[in-house]
């Protein structure tokens, strides 16, 4: 074949791949096929993640005042560029990844001002603080440091934070937000440290010789002060502890109201106890019912009792699980309710939960690995059989596919395959979705019999219960022994598995935020409002509005429904859908 025409074959060829001669209908549907998967925000969005990685992997001691004043510079310039982008010409899609974008930015700003603040209020409290981050900072370069004067620095320093651990000992006026700032910020400093001794020890011989000995000093100062800033969490004025040695921050009323105002949540702390107790009157309303076919009439208690009582014996946990999981996904085919790729059908497993973990997840997990919450055989024979009555069969129908399909196994797998530039991660999308599905099965009539549904409605006032309990608690009105005995009390859990719920919602460092318990059900009922809006609407169909969903990633629901309504969104967006009627 000659040059020329080998040219124009190539050019023929590529001609092809892009779609050849497309009718007009054809060209103009051609952007519907890229909007889903990018939008005019995404390459900013994806540079701004890569971006933060770097400053933040680079600069990573954390409240460090060098690595708050890079990710401010970082956020402030993406801000700034966000705003050079002309709104009014976005389609709905780009314009929800601008609003939200750019609240993101706003309150990572707003938290480096919060953190700025609390550091300068606590410079007293580590005034060698500079020292050790001006150590660490020319290390990173591989400077060669004068060993025999950091030797005598060391020294000095940790003398330092002794003397400062003796007045923290005396002093009973910092806030719990201070004191929990203070302990971050001794921890930025022990990182520090660590990452000195690591690149200079053995490899040094003068860093070797001359800092061994202070350089443990100091070690030993500073771990020491750590220890005395954790113990100070438990005097803090503000601070909730009791008999349940579960201790606990309320963040108070109107810093509720703020993070549910940048979650999209249109509702007082006050109205979301209204929605729960309202919701929690129709569980009790099905709970009777369910109880008086059992036998049991008007005691539902004693209906709980009987289900409890029907766990499988030590080593058939995962083989009823996996009874369970079959008849969850023969359900959702066999009603085309949303559709499940192969892969993700075929790629999730098990793992078993180790004790400690199940301190503060008492029920099983789930997502690509479910991890199955049951005894060990060096736990209590009391400990046992509450892990045991509390993963029976019944209850664990109703959580089988909120775990997995089509909660959040399914979820995560969909968020890794569509609009994955969205890192919205809110809670009222992750938790309520697999709750949604509860309720719509629930109306679809996945359980089978009574005791099923005693097990399904355990769970649902559990979530009821999650609200009412985790704000009364932030609005500083109950202790954490008062929500345990709540959740004895009111819905019937094990008094162990009880602890471990409450323990999770309010323990520091687990990862779950004030707002996290209520998401449950808030999230939950957004999608079944929404569902009501579409598909008994007659606008679409169940399959297509589960698939829109988990399409468009992660977004507080009200950004969901305006996609899939087409609004025309304002820049100065504010939240306004009130999803549900409290009176």
């Amino acid at each position: 074949m000659s040059y020329k025409k080998e040219v124009i074959a190539l050019l023929w060829a590529a001609f092809a791949l892009t779609g050849g001669f497309q009718s007009a209908k054809a060209q103009q549907q051609a952007p519907s096929s890229l909007y889903a998967q990018t939008s005019e925000v995404n390459d900013l969005m994806v540079r701004y993640q890569a971006d933060r990685g770097s400053i933040a992997r680079f600069y990573f001691l954390v409240n460090s005042p060098e690595r708050r004043q890079q990710l401010q510079q970082l956020d402030s310039n993406y801000l700034r560029q966000l705003e050079q982008i002309d709104f009014n010409t976005l389609p709905v899609g780009s314009r929800v990844d601008y609003i939200m974008f750019r609240k993101k930015l706003q309150e990572q700003l707003h938290q480096y001002q919060e953190e700025d603040t609390q550091y300068k209020r606590l410079s007293d409290w580590f005034p060698f603080a500079d020292k050790i981050y001006a150590i660490e900072k020319i290390r990173r370069r591989g400077t060669q440091q004068n060993a025999q004067e950091l030797a005598a620095s060391f020294h000095e320093m940790a003398i330092e934070a002794g003397k400062k651990t003796k007045e923290l000992r005396k002093q009973h006026t910092l806030d719990i937000n201070l004191i929990l700032r203070g302990g971050g910020i001794v921890k930025g400093l022990q990182q520090a440290l660590q990452s000195v001794n690591m690149f200079y020890n053995g490899y040094d011989p003068q860093y070797s010789w001359w800092t061994a000995a202070p350089g443990k000093e100091l070690d030993s100062a500073l771990s020491l002060y750590a220890h005395t800033w954790k113990a100070a969490e438990r005097t803090a004025p503000g601070s909730k502890e009791d008999s349940s040695d579960i201790i606990g921050y309320p963040i108070g009323r109107e810093e509720l109201i703020r993070q549910l105002q940048y979650e999209l949540i249109p509702y007082t702390p006050e109205e979301l106890i209204a929605i729960a107790n309202k919701e929690f009157a129709w569980c009790d309303a099905e709970m009777l019912k369910a109880s008086r076919e059992m036998g049991f009439g008007d005691d539902w208690k004693k209906a709980l009792e009987k289900v409890k009582n029907t766990y499988v014996p030590a080593g058939k946990q995962p083989e009823a699980i996996m009874d369970l999981y079959h008849q969850s996904i023969e359900f959702l085919k066999k009603n085309d309710l949303v559709t499940i790729p192969p892969i993700a059908e075929e790629t999730w497993r098990m793992i078993m939960m180790t004790p400690e973990r199940q301190r503060v997840n008492p029920f099983f997990t789930g997502g690509e690995v479910l991890s199955i919450s049951y005894p060990t055989n060096d736990m209590s024979e009391d400990d046992k059989l509450m892990s045991m009555r509390g993963n029976n069969p019944h209850f664990s129908r109703a959580t089988v596919h909120h775990e997995l399909i089509a909660g959040h196994h399914l979820q995560m797998f969909m968020c890794d395959r569509y609009k994955a530039y969205r890192n919205f991660n809110t809670p009222f999308w992750i938790e309520g979705w697999a709750l949604y599905w509860e309720m719509l099965l629930w109306d679809l009539h996945f359980p089978r019999s009574p005791e099923d549904r005693v097990g399904m409605l355990f769970w649902r006032m559990h979530r009821c219960a999650r609200i009412i309990f985790s704000l009364n608690f932030q609005l500083g009105k109950w202790t954490p022994q008062q929500c345990v005995d709540f959740l004895v009390d009111r819905v019937g859990h094990e008094r162990a598995n009880a602890e471990g719920e409450v323990r999770r919602s309010f323990a520091p460092g687990l990862g779950y935020g004030p707002l996290y318990q209520l998401a449950y059900m808030i999230g939950g009922l957004q999608f079944y409002a929404l569902k009501k809006e579409l598909v008994d609407g007659g606008k679409m169909t169940i399959k297509q509005y589960h698939d829109a969903v988990l399409h468009e990633n992660q977004l507080p629901v009200e950004m969901i429904r305006a996609i899939l309504t087409n609004q025309q969104l304002t820049k100065d967006f504010k939240t306004s859908w009130r999803f549900y009627q409290v009176k």
